[in-house]
């Protein structure tokens, strides 16, 4: 049997395969991804602190993965843990598909015109992430902008997508603000970087060639290379929510202006650890979404890269008919000539 290989698959091809298995992982555990929001969003509670008080009223402090999960199913019910998904899946999807094209398409040049089908080495392989990741950032931060919105509104001000967007542009920022956490979102492309840089380097030293990996090995390598990332990069990740949300009471509704500022708020109110609240659901959504996406990445490539195999097959054997009868023709052409 031939070996398969993803040369053989064209860059929408790859962002195709990217962004399925990145919406069917992120519809599995959407309910971690409310969590992580609402607990990253949170301000820790101070008895000196009059804001908390009228913050009490709309919003419930959570303690926690499992008490954030209870609260807001007792709140909102069921529905609650879903809130502002489709918004979140069409980002997703869009995301995906933009981050998986550049990334194949950067990747694919600098294999073809610099290093001459050499491997790029980590550092390379870093940078060409952060190009990818980017590019598909510019395009698609407005949804992000406008989910995180949603997944933090309270219960009794649950908005649509288009109505959290007109909310949004009709702030102090006007249309810039569906590009709030830009700049964090540039610094947050080490994060896809990183997750991708370590899932190329753990597969060739675990498991080397260019076969197709078996699921559970995707699963296995996704899951590894998302957790370093996650660890990595955590108090960004706190800080462009922050920017993303509504501000907290305790900024009288005035938000902020750049992660830095959404860090150092954080951090004299609840610490420095506190930049790494929401990490313990923010990890296992990683685990299980990078997991589950790599998997379903790497069935769907198999599919295309079988899929145009039949397609050339095809093709070659079309081609081959008619040069048969075209042949044929011409032999019957020859014999009449002759014949005359």
């Amino acid at each position: 049997m031939a070996v398969l290989s993803k040369s053989e698959v064209p860059p929408w091809g790859l962002a195709i395969a990217g962004s399925t298995g990145a919406v069917l992982a992120n519809a599995l555990v959407y309910p971690l991804d409310i969590v992580k929001t609402r607990l990253q969003v949170q301000v820790k509670k101070h008895a000196s602190d009059p804001a908390h008080k009228a913050e009490d009223t709309t919003h419930k402090h959570y303690e926690g993965t499992v008490h954030a999960i209870m609260s807001i199913m007792e709140d909102e019910g069921l529905y609650g843990l879903y809130s502002g998904l489709a918004g979140s899946l069409l980002g997703v999807a869009s995301t995906n598909f933009a981050y998986f094209y550049w990334y194949s398409t950067v990747r694919t040049l600098y294999l073809t015109r610099i290093s001459n089908g050499k491997n790029p080495n980590t550092a390379v392989e870093l940078s060409l992430g952060a190009v990818a990741g980017a590019l598909a950032q510019i395009f698609t931060i407005p949804i992000a902008v406008i989910t995180t919105r949603q997944q933090t509104q309270p219960k009794g001000e649950k908005k649509s997508m288009i109505a959290t967007a007109k909310e949004v542009i009709e702030s102090e920022d006007g249309i810039a603000g569906l590009w709030r956490g830009i700049k964090a979102s540039m610094v947050l492309v080490v994060n896809p970087a990183i997750t991708y840089g370590a899932y190329q380097r753990l597969r060739e030293v675990l498991y080397p060639g260019d076969r197709p990996l078996r699921p559970h090995e995707a699963f296995l390598l996704g899951a590894l290379s998302k957790s370093l990332a996650t660890i990595a990069t955590q108090p960004l990740i706190v800080a462009k929510v922050g920017l993303q949300s509504r501000p907290p009471p305790a900024r009288g509704g005035k938000p902020f202006k750049s992660f830095t500022e959404v860090m150092r708020f954080i951090v004299e109110k609840e610490g420095v650890l506190g930049l790494y609240k929401g990490i313990a659901p923010q990890i296992l959504k990683g685990l299980l979404v990078q997991g589950f996406l790599m998997m379903t990445k790497e069935r769907v490539e198999l599919m295309f890269i079988l899929l145009f195999r039949y397609v050339r097959k095809v093709r070659k054997e079309k081609l081959e008919q008619l040069a048969a009868i075209a042949a044929r023709k011409i032999d019957e052409a020859k014999s009449a000539a002759l014949k005359s």
